[in-house]
């Protein structure tokens, strides 16, 4: 990703573009790209657009399918300027995380548990859509290791996924029951009294 930021050639950077540049790593690549930016804060909306490219790319890897957008998305670009500020944001963390990568425990980033992180990056991607104050950060943050332990067929990092997902799902539930509880407490006190 570094060289497709770096390349000066091209003015724009579509997400077509990506896919055929990063090959059979593009899905954990993409995720990685759509998922990072809501893991710090962002405008409202932010993540209903990022999170609907996530819910493609997690669905392929659920079902084992080769990495495939539709054009409405995978023709969305943006500048090469803008692309290349958000990969230097993140290349301290990506190099951080890089160094931990190993390739172990991978039969948990192989069928059919690559699968199963499919299906729970799934899970985390429609948790990205909802309108929850706040409540990006740690599923997007969950799905960035996800990714990782993809990338680098490293199980370990799979493994603090599982951990993740957990943690997302418990803090993620209670804000929406929260939210369910709170407007029915307003109909109930407000708009029927």
């Amino acid at each position: 990703m570094r060289k497709i930021a770096d390349d000066t050639s091209n003015e724009r950077i579509s997400i077509r573009h990506l896919l055929d540049t990063l090959g059979d790593r593009a899905i954990g690549a993409l995720m990685l790209v759509f998922a990072f930016p809501n893991v710090m804060p962002t405008p409202p909306g932010t993540s209903a657009i990022l999170g609907a490219p996530l819910v493609f790319l997690a669905a392929q890897l659920t079902f084992g399918m080769k990495p495939w957008l539709p054009a409405l998305i995978a023709d969305r670009s943006m500048a090469r300027a803008d692309f290349a500020t958000i990969i230097n944001k993140a290349h301290p963390w990506l190099t951080w995380a890089e160094r931990l990568l190993k390739m172990r425990l991978s039969f948990l980033t192989e069928p059919p548990f690559e699968y199963v992180v499919g299906l729970l990056c799934l899970i985390l991607a429609v948790v990205l859509l909802l309108p929850v104050p706040l409540g990006n950060m740690l599923p997007a943050l969950t799905i960035c290791i996800f990714s990782f332990g993809i990338l680098g067929r490293d199980g370990v990092w799979t493994l603090a996924g599982l951990v993740a997902f957990v943690v997302s799902m418990v803090i993620a539930g209670g804000v929406i029951y929260g939210m369910v509880k709170a407007a029915f407490y307003f109909v109930e006190r407000v708009l029927l009294a």
